[in-house]
């Protein structure tokens, strides 16, 4: 990992948390992080819209930051049940996650509505996570590297820096399944990544590339020091607070 690159650690809490116990769960995440004292890693933690307000208002000083799962590509408007990156800013959040595969699954999302959704991010002064990621049968057609290669072109807008885009590797086929791929496979797709970024944008060597998919305590440390990968996104071990912690000191 590149010393230049500060390491992320962000949480995906996806549809899980109502009051009560996902503010003790951002609680418990935020002690343990205030204890730590960690100043070369920065801790994200995306609960559901209905919490962003409450958890960033309590996390407020303890060094964790607080986002948003999905943002809506317009500011404001006629579009029922959507929530616009100013609003998520308003909440308090100072990131946002697009294009995770659920949401290009199940919502039909393509890369051209991400791309959207992450200029609007940046719109609301928002930093988008942009996740990409290959099928299983994608990868057992030999086709991983094109399938990132295609995501990143079509969803990363121009004028991207380092300092304004994080993109998430996470391949579909490990997410919430315990599979994961070997680390220099992981390695070997950050490297693809970064490479075609670099094609992209100026800064590409200072954009963070955080690996998500069955990442937890057990294997974090191993996952975070392939080469080229800066954090982590994390998803079911981001629900119970020592496993993400663990995560994070592995950082």
């Amino acid at each position: 990992m590149a010393r230049t690159r500060r390491p992320l650690i962000a949480g995906n809490w996806k549809m899980n948390g109502l009051k009560a116990d996902g503010m003790a769960l951002a609680k418990a995440v935020a002690d343990g992080v205030k204890q730590a004292g960690w100043t070369d890693r920065e801790v994200l933690i995306c609960p559901p819209a209905t919490l962003v307000m409450a958890i960033a208002d309590a996390a407020r000083g303890t060094g964790v930051l607080v986002g948003g799962q999905d943002c809506h590509a317009k500011a404001s408007g006629a579009h029922t049940g959507e929530t616009s990156a100013e609003m998520l800013r308003d909440a308090g959040a100072s990131h946002v996650i697009v294009g995770h595969s659920e949401r290009r699954t199940d919502c039909g999302e393509t890369d051209a509505t991400i791309r959207a959704k992450a200029e609007a991010a940046w719109r609301a002064g928002l930093t988008p996570i942009v996740c990409i990621g290959e099928t299983l049968v994608e990868r057992e057609a030999g086709r991983t590297m094109a399938v990132l290669e295609t995501q990143l072109k079509g969803s990363v807008p121009t004028g991207a820096t380092a300092a304004t885009l994080v993109v998430a590797y996470e391949p579909v086929w490990a997410i919430g399944t315990g599979k994961t791929p070997t680390t220099p496979e992981v390695a070997a797709a950050h490297a693809h990544i970064r490479r075609v970024l670099g094609g992209l944008l100026a800064e590409a060597n200072g954009v963070r590339l955080l690996y998500g998919g069955s990442v937890k305590g057990a294997n974090a440390a191993e996952l975070l020091a392939a080469g080229d990968v800066d954090g982590a996104l994390v998803g079911g071990a981001s629900l119970k607070a020592d496993e993400f912690l663990a995560i994070a000191k592995a950082a």
